[in-house]
């Protein structure tokens, strides 16, 4: 039986279930945090060590918050598709959705899926009013998506660790009723 990390609830989509991270996924998103150029807009880890303490930091993230990065399993084949879920740590300007596909589930709507189960999740359970989307300027899918869900550019600002970014802020669950 895997282990669990968090209290994270168990969503669930047609295609998807989103739930709290295992250790058995840290080797999925160890991977894609050491892929330079495929983490580059999400944030890049320079070795194996960053990667670990970034997936660590998502564990207490859920503890400290009560909220984090779900793991995203694609029901078909029962494999970790990704990760999406609200992020605010220390120094962020406010809660945010944001996601990461893994290589190979890329082009087929998981992250517009698991975003739009994440957001229903942030407003109808934990009571967000809203939400943004932190976007590096030359993230052109993130911002795609973002547009997608309804997200529009608010402004760009510093971030702590991403230098530059775009805020993108979510319709708010009256204009989603």
């Amino acid at each position: 039986m895997p282990f669990q990390l968090t209290q994270a609830p168990r969503l669930e989509t047609d295609r998807l279930i989103l739930r709290g991270p295992e250790r058995d996924d840290a080797e999925h998103v160890i991977a894609f945090l050491l892929d330079q150029e495929r983490a580059e807009g999400f944030g890049a880890s320079p070795n194996r060590g960053d990667a670990w303490r970034w997936f660590s930091l998502n564990v207490g993230h859920w503890h400290w918050h009560g909220y984090g990065y779900f793991t995203i399993v694609d029901k078909a084949t029962g494999k970790p598709a990704g990760i999406c879920g609200i992020w605010n740590p220390e120094g962020w300007p406010e809660p945010e959705i944001g996601w990461v596909v893994f290589e190979g589930f890329e082009g087929k709507g998981i992250a517009h899926e698991a975003a739009l189960r994440v957001r229903r999740y942030a407003y109808d359970d934990l009571g967000f009013t809203t939400l943004t989307s932190n976007i590096v300027p030359d993230n052109a899918r993130s911002k795609t998506l973002a547009a997608r869900l309804g997200a529009t550019y608010e402004r760009t600002y510093e971030n702590v660790s991403m230098g530059l970014d775009e805020l993108w802020r979510h319709p708010g669950p009256e204009a989603l009723s």
